[in-house]
């Protein structure tokens, strides 16, 4: 059986930064397990940048720890309408069949965590008396900046977009956790929470806190940036046209979101088989091929395997993301040959994700509910009115002064007439 302290280790091993380690480290003392919330606002469809804290979450179930995954709706309505009402029970539903297929494909047992949707209880009397409570304790500048990093930003921004850190806040009241797991663009939030719970009569928790995996074009992976990520639906040639197209300059091992997604995600699930094959006891046998991502001539420990033709030196086996690191930054591994590695890893961990899709009938109503497409509409071509210029203007006048220039000039004379009348004749020139 673990130690305390071995647990405290699988619980914070990968993670950016921690607040409250003491926390964590007293509950594991005691020998309780510490409860935990995971929480995702289902606004645009979710990418790959989830396998990081899905993927995490392994760890804390090996550790004892109690989690739940909160399926935060009305934060998704307040969130400057990133998920319309009317689309947000859609979306949820989405969310809940992608993170079901995530957890299944991946072998991590869903009996043991604990799914809760955001409005069961964020409607309730009580939780909302608390938030006004908060409302007339935080600053408009504090609302503000702690959702800074979170909160979609605009020019004239809502209300609602302040209200959204306290509701976080409260959620871990309401849900009864030790500490709360999220990205590092969370941190204000969760500083926040630290700041104003106990101002309210509760305690302070504890935050974990993984990095953030940067989008394929640079800056952070962005559900509502389609150039920035891949999506648990993206077809093979979808992937390899998005791979392709991502930014991963020779060499440049610091803004390069090929070389942090095989860092955040690849070998993490790598390992994770790797633990699966040594016996893991809390891993369920997965779907679809869970073999580590190397080749049948990798050596033993490898996690990850770069194909290469032999005339270019042949494959490349890693045993850590240091190693894979360290070969890059020196050139010694080029961007085209770890590009193809990432698009085949990146299709055979997606192949299960998307057969359970395609053999769900429900799952593929509510994608068409929740994201339904957008028809753009067609603009009318304007119809050209012939309108004639005025008489004597435009062609017409040109025309009528060369048609002019053919016409017989009629001559007047006067003559006398016996009887002295005058007479007109027409004389031809």
């Amino acid at each position: 059986m673990a130690t305390a302290d071995e647990k405290y280790e699988l619980i914070t091993r990968r993670l950016q930064e921690v607040l409250g380690a003491d926390t964590i480290k007293a509950i594991l003392a005691e020998g309780r397990h510490p409860k935990a919330y995971w929480g995702t606002a289902p606004t645009g469809r979710p990418h790959l940048g989830y396998f990081v804290p899905l993927t995490k979450i392994v760890d804390f179930l090996r550790a004892g720890v109690e989690v739940k995954i909160l399926f935060a709706d009305v934060h998704a309505f307040l969130d400057n309408l990133k998920a319309p009402l009317e689309l947000v029970e859609h979306r949820t539903k989405y969310y809940q069949h992608v993170l079901m297929a995530v957890f299944k494909s991946l072998g991590i047992p869903t009996s043991k965590l604990i799914f809760v949707q955001g409005s069961a209880y964020q409607l309730s009397k009580e939780y909302n008396l608390d938030h006004y409570k908060l409302c007339v304790t935080v600053t408009e500048h504090d609302a503000k900046k702690a959702g800074a990093e979170v909160v979609k930003q605009v020019e004239n921004p809502l209300l609602s977009g302040l209200l959204y850190p306290g509701l976080q806040a409260l959620d871990e009241q309401y849900l009864d956790i030790d500490f709360q797991f999220g990205g590092i663009d969370q941190r204000k939030i969760f500083t926040f929470a630290e700041l104003y719970l106990p101002k309210l009569g509760y305690k302070k928790r504890a935050h974990l806190m993984n990095a953030m995996v940067p989008g394929l074009a640079g800056g952070k992976m962005s559900s509502s940036d389609p150039n920035s990520k891949i999506d648990f639906l993206d077809g093979p040639d979808v992937v390899r046209k998005k791979i392709k197209a991502a930014f991963c300059e020779e060499g440049n091992v610091t803004e390069n979101g090929v070389l942090s997604f095989v860092e955040a995600v690849l070998i993490p699930i790598s390992e994770l088989r790797l633990d699966r094959l040594k016996g893991d006891e809390i891993l369920e046998p997965g779907l679809g091929d869970q073999t580590p991502f190397v080749t049948e001539d990798a050596p033993g420990g490898s996690v990850f395997t770069v194909e290469r033709d032999d005339k270019f030196g042949g494959n490349t086996h890693y045993s850590s993301f240091a190693d894979l690191k360290k070969d890059f930054e020196e050139k010694e591994l080029h961007p085209g040959d770890l590009k193809k590695a990432v698009i085949n890893a990146i299709n055979k961990l997606l192949a299960p994700i998307q057969q359970i899709f395609k053999d769900s009938e429900e799952w593929r109503n509510v994608e068409q509910l929740g994201y339904p497409v957008e028809v753009k509409p067609v603009k009318k071509k304007k119809e050209k009115v012939y309108h004639p210029p005025p008489p004597g203007k435009g062609k017409n006048a040109k025309q009528s002064t060369s048609d002019a220039a053919d016409v017989p000039i009629v001559a007047k004379e006067s003559i006398s007439t016996p009887n002295d009348v005058p007479a007109t004749v027409v004389a031809a020139t």
